[in-house]
């Protein structure tokens, strides 16, 4: 391990890249395997270290991963470098590339999972800091650093993984493209057909019939948007942020009928056509943004990701008859109408209601259900409710869930939810109560809570209290207070494993500043295990 960390030189990211490498072998019989490493890296890294001598050592880590890990990586350099990647976007497009292998009593997405935190283990990928909004919930992201970027890129355009085109990659020769991906740049914009240094790769000249991925991260690009009807053999199309997409490129889209993967997230595209219904290999369908889609998408039989909402986010999409073939579904959100969820057997995230639907009753349709999906691991329930649904204590999976517009009382909130075995995330949103006081009860021990968000921009409620003995486990807990003077959070003392307290509100609101001195005053009697606080002016 000396002679190796001594190979190193000190840099932190040679040590951490080789780490990522050893971690599988630790075992007195892996002694050989170390030695291998240790010859492995040149005898120059130790007198002079080099970039050079820092892609060696990447290189070496990423030669040692199994086969199936190497296609994931090398399908990094599909996105610009430095992006923030939205974790399930990355796993979702693996799988539609069939990157990812079948393993018999997992799904897909449960295998890929395995895949990245593989790769997050052997520091090839780094976590990024999750994304957390009221739309889409928490959303966890990852990063590539530089170096790993670079040799990614290499090996991937070495074995003609795939094609980049765009700021440093303009000008590259290619044969037969089977992924394309259009990085940003002045050039690219104006696509020229061929440069004053002679090179001659321009979006004009290339073949696409072989093209199986297509992504476009320069957001005003045309000229391959033009040709989509030749992109006869696609299985993914990314055009996420792509402001040059037009409803005139929908035609073509729709006739894709390998199609697998399309996001058309952050477009200006408002409605896709019925011949959407078409694409019956269509996995995944990211059309957040959209105002509506039409009820051909019922013939979407093998899809199993919808997320549709508009940018307003005041509507929500009104569930057509023949909903219950969609079998395959494991995700939808902002769904209003869904008296098919019983068919839904494997459905694992499901986002209902809009701030639109804000009558009692609106979802009291819910309490109907023969069967809730009972794998649910995400649910968020946003408009009128007389209650929560008994069924909801039976959904042992349940990980994350938010509440919101629903104008509960009593213990109707907490009551329900509180024995749920791994529920780890709950988030209380606008109006969700309308009593005076939140109570948690010592019998609401919520087992397996670590994070617990309250927006206090609710019009009757005034205060929130933690009784002994309360949510046992709970770590973080996050207050917005926006404009309420009045509210106050109390008994934070008994919250037991409480780490970490977050507050937002505007600067000099009573309540925010009545909390600020709540918790230096607990962390002066607690010196050797003070809570962080950390403070969001709005």
């Amino acid at each position: 391990m000396n002679k190796i960390i001594k190979k190193c030189c000190g840099l932190p990211m040679a040590i951490i890249s080789i780490a990522g490498l050893l971690v599988s072998y630790r075992t007195s019989e892996s002694k050989e395997m170390w030695e291998r490493v240790r010859k492995s890296i040149g005898t120059h890294m130790e007198s002079r270290p080099t970039l050079e001598g820092m892609k060696q050592i990447i290189s070496l880590s990423y030669n040692h991963l199994h086969h199936y890990l190497k296609g994931c990586m090398m399908y990094l350099s599909f996105f610009p470098e430095d992006y923030v990647i939205v974790k399930n976007r990355l796993l979702k497009r693996w799988i539609a590339e069939g990157l990812v292998a079948e393993i018999q009593g997992l799904t897909l997405m449960e295998v890929a999972d395995i895949y990245y935190n593989e790769l997050v283990r052997r520091s090839m990928i780094d976590r990024a800091d999750d994304i957390i909004s009221w739309r889409d919930g928490k959303v966890e992201t990852c990063r590539v650093h530089n170096m790993v970027y670079e040799v990614m890129v290499s090996k991937a355009l070495d074995e003609n993984f795939i094609s980049l085109v765009g700021g440093p990659y303009e000008g590259m020769s290619y044969g037969r493209i089977r992924r394309l991906s259009i990085h940003g740049g002045e050039e690219v914009a104006s696509i020229k057909t061929a440069t004053s240094h002679g090179r001659k790769n321009a979006i004009k000249e290339m073949k696409m019939e072989h093209v199986r991925s297509l992504s476009v991260f320069d957001l005003n690009h045309i000229k391959v948007l033009d040709r989509l009807g030749e992109f006869s053999l696609l299985r993914v199309l990314d055009l996420e942020d792509c402001m040059g997409l037009e409803d005139k490129h929908l035609v073509h889209v729709c006739r894709m009928y390998m199609l697998r993967f399309l996001g058309l997230k952050g477009t200006y595209i408002t409605n896709l056509p019925p011949e959407v219904g078409g694409l019956e290999n269509l996995e995944t369908l990211d059309v957040r943004d959209l105002r509506d889609l039409p009820k051909t998408v019922s013939k979407l039989e093998k899809l199993e990701h919808l997320q549709i909402s508009n940018k307003e986010y005041t509507e929500c999409w009104i569930a057509r008859k023949g909903l219950g073939r969609m079998k395959a579904l494991r995700m939808v959100n902002t769904i209003v109408f869904a008296r098919s969820l019983s068919k839904m057997y494997s459905l694992r995230w499901l986002s209902i209601g809009s701030k639109v639907c804000r009558d009692n009753d609106t979802l009291d349709f819910l309490h109907d259900l023969d069967m809730p999906p009972a794998l649910l691991q995400y649910l968020k329930i946003g408009a009128g409710i007389n209650k929560l649904p008994n069924w909801i204590s039976s959904l042992n999976n349940l990980v994350e869930l938010v509440i919101a517009w629903t104008y509960f009382v009593g213990d109707q909130l907490f009551g329900p939810i509180c024995k749920l075995p791994r529920l780890k995330y709950l988030r209380l949103g606008s109006d969700c109560y309308k009593d005076t006081e939140l109570v948690a009860q010592t019998a609401h021990t919520f087992p397996a809570l670590k994070y617990l968000f309250l927006n206090f921009n609710i019009e009757s409620m005034e205060a929130v209290r933690f009784e002994e003995n309360t949510m046992t486990e709970l770590e973080t807990l996050s207050v917005s207070f926006w404009k309420g003077e009045l509210n106050r959070v109390q008994g934070m003392k008994n919250l037991a494993s409480l780490q970490e307290v977050q507050l937002a509100g505007q600067k000099g609101n009573p309540a925010l500043d009545c909390a600020m001195e709540q918790l230096k005053t607990l962390n002066e009697k607690r010196p050797g295990n003070q809570m962080k606080v950390a403070v969001q002016y709005q």
